[in-house]
């Protein structure tokens, strides 16, 4: 009777008493999928190696390798020929050179006129620009035109309009004819400023750019709460479009500053640097590339160009830092 009573209930074995745990049920493994098969990982390795070993091999060590030649006498012929000489060079640089000083002071005077003069400019066009007005796309696409090109060919472009004989401007002005011509690019006094007029004519759009994409940036309440005052259009740019735009004038200030230092193309192609146009970037170049090879001597003038951008990269890198941190 009992063996039957048995049969009939055979779950009453597996269940737990009462108060017991549970039994933990075993979980079916389950096949691993790859995320990356072997031609991604070699793929993804190439693609960041290559890149890594250039940028060390183009940047970095051709800037230490310029730093190290700066104390040295080297004519680039062979090796062997590397002479140390100390700090000769920038004494040299300091006292001797006649071009160095022009040359830094026509750094200083190119990046005043760009913070001055397109500057400005570029923020005005950019305010106009984010009305919505009719056509805003293609007076973009016009303002920034110049920005694509490349400096060289501006430079071709600029001298087409300064040519003394069939230029735009002695045409308009009628000192194309003997006896009247004005000699933009060879003349001292004036080609310097020539020069300046057709970086600031790329630099305009540049900075409209940039500030436009600040002002796209700018939250429309603050907007709207300002003309629920009373506030007039100048009186919201000045006191609150205007203060928002801190990040992207630090951006502008940096931006403008590595452009005043690194100009070059564009002198290269006028007159080559000659009397009155003299930068520390051709000085690099004539004292390297040129007949004389003074290579020892042009890194020096380098290094002292590397050292004036650190002193203005640094503090903005340190501030972005910062700014990184507490965000």
């Amino acid at each position: 009777m009992s063996t039957d009573i048995t049969k009939e209930i055979p779950e009453a074995a597996t269940v737990p008493p009462p108060g017991a745990a549970p039994a933990k049920q075993k979980k079916v493994p389950q096949g691993h999928r790859r995320l990356l098969t072997r031609r991604d990982r070699l793929t993804l390795g190439l693609m960041a190696t290559l890149p890594t070993i250039l940028h060390i091999a183009l940047v970095w060590v051709t800037a230490l390798a310029s730093i190290a030649l700066a104390f040295t006498t080297w004519d680039g012929i062979g090796f062997d020929s590397i002479q140390w000489v100390g700090l000769q060079n920038f004494k040299e640089l300091f006292e001797q050179n006649p071009q160095f000083w022009p040359a830094v002071q026509h750094n200083v005077i190119w990046f005043v006129v760009l913070i001055v003069i397109p500057t400005p400019l570029g923020l005005f066009l950019a305010v106009q620009l984010d009305k919505k007005i009719r056509f805003s796309r293609f007076y973009q696409t016009a303002f920034f035109l110049p920005v694509v090109l490349s400096m060289a060919v501006i430079g071709f472009v600029w001298q087409l309009v300064y040519n003394p004989d069939t230029g735009l401007i002695n045409s308009i002005i009628g000192a194309n004819e003997p006896g009247k011509y004005i000699d933009w690019i060879g003349d001292p006094d004036l080609n310097l400023w020539a020069i300046l007029v057709a970086a600031s004519w790329r630099h305009t759009g540049y900075m409209m750019i940039l500030y436009l994409a600040g002002l796209k940036g700018v939250d429309p309440s603050l907007r709207e709460a300002s003309a629920i005052d009373g506030a007039g259009e100048w009186q919201t740019f000045k006191n609150v479009v205007f203060p928002t735009l801190r990040p992207t004038n630090t951006i502008v200030l940096v931006v403008t500053i590595i452009e005043a230092l690194r100009a070059f193309d564009l002198v290269y192609v006028f007159n080559g640097g000659a009397e009155g146009t003299e930068l520390l970037s051709i000085l690099v170049t004539n004292n390297i590339v040129g007949e004389s090879s003074r290579i020892g001597y042009g890194s020096a003038i380098a290094v002292v160009l590397l050292l004036i951008s650190l002193v203005v990269i640094i503090p903005y890198l340190v501030a972005t830092f910062r700014k990184e941190r507490r965000a």
